[in-house]
């Protein structure tokens, strides 16, 4: 009986320690997704940003909000080719296709024209960019690539002027 006992005990103390290295190396995968959530997020949003802006020269009432469409369009464009370049470089290929939040996006805004474009693309860019700003400073803070960190470092002031810019449009403070 005492044999059971402490072969028991012996499992659960075995049992508790693999648990243990199993969560540690949960929490260690987390810590590296920080790149791979930026890769994804950054790529999807980037293509949907450059849609988007073709879409504002293309339907917007408003001559800022075209505007504003077109600088979207040519720097996240620009933006684009760049992340895409370094991932290139590293053997890393992404999808081609929006994530599903961000074709939602496309769709709602590819049915909307004029004066209801211009209000909704405005208000939407500005949510877009608060987000936007929070992913590239968490990458360039907290990244472990550091050709993806001075990426989202460098790109971090165009994305905070494009933001400052969405709020002008969208009427805000």
């Amino acid at each position: 009986m005492m044999h059971a006992l402490t072969n028991g005990r012996t499992a659960l103390v075995g049992l508790c320690l693999c648990l243990g290295l199993a969560q540690t190396a949960v929490a260690e995968e987390k810590k590296g997704d920080i790149d791979a959530k930026f890769i994804k997020h950054a790529t999807s949003g980037g293509m949907l940003e450059a849609k988007l802006g073709q879409l504002a020269v293309d339907q917007a009432q408003s001559d800022a909000v075209r505007k504003f469409g077109q600088r979207m369009l040519d720097d996240h464009g620009k933006a684009n080719k760049e992340l895409l370049a370094i991932l290139e470089k590293k053997g890393i290929t992404v999808s081609k296709d929006l994530m599903k939040e961000h074709q939602d996006a496309w769709t709602k805004f590819s049915k909307m024209k004029g004066a209801d474009f211009d209000q909704a693309y405005a208000k939407h860019m500005v949510k877009d960019h608060e987000e936007d700003v929070e992913l590239f400073e968490n990458e360039a803070k907290n990244g472990k690539d550091e050709d993806l960190k001075a990426f989202a470092a460098k790109t971090l002031p165009t994305i905070k002027e494009h933001l400052r810019m969405a709020k002008v449009i969208a009427g805000e403070p």
